[in-house]
């Protein structure tokens, strides 16, 4: 939940400063493909709450043990995400993206850690492979 709250900030500062950004005889919000990474970050974002409201579900109804694959898969999805989240925000803010003019800079550090604190995420998705193999073997 930390990654997707850090991902929402990460895209008000994105929309604000395309609003408030002009460039190209406009602000920046009237380019297409800002419009585009603007889309796709909240279209990532919701893809990854979702996976982890299913996942709390699955925790509640059924055990850690029944939500295994879905635990891994969160704690790769999420990070990813927000990553990507953040990463068009910098993009975006320019320079002042990799400053300390925003907070940007420093949510990308410790996202990036994020996806080594639980283990490694090919340590994660190994788990979701074999979990999916199992469905289909038997075991």
């Amino acid at each position: 939940m930390r990654a997707l709250g850090t991902a929402e900030r990460a895209l008000e500062l994105m929309c604000r400063r395309a609003l408030a950004r002009e460039a190209f005889g406009g602000p920046l919000a009237r380019q297409g493909v800002v419009r585009e990474r603007i889309a796709e970050s909240r279209m990532a974002i919701e893809q990854a709450r979702l996976l982890t409201l299913k996942t709390a579900w699955l925790i509640d109804r059924h055990g850690v043990a029944a939500a295994r694959s879905e635990v891994a898969a969160i704690k790769v999805v999420a990070p990813r995400a927000a990553l990507e989240v953040v990463d068009r925000a910098i993009q975006l803010h320019g320079g002042a993206g990799v400053g300390d003019d925003t907070p940007l800079a420093e949510m990308w550090a410790g996202l990036r850690a994020l996806r080594l604190a639980d283990g490694p995420d090919e340590v994660h998705v190994r788990s979701v492979a074999r979990a999916e193999l199992a469905a289909y073997t038997g075991g």
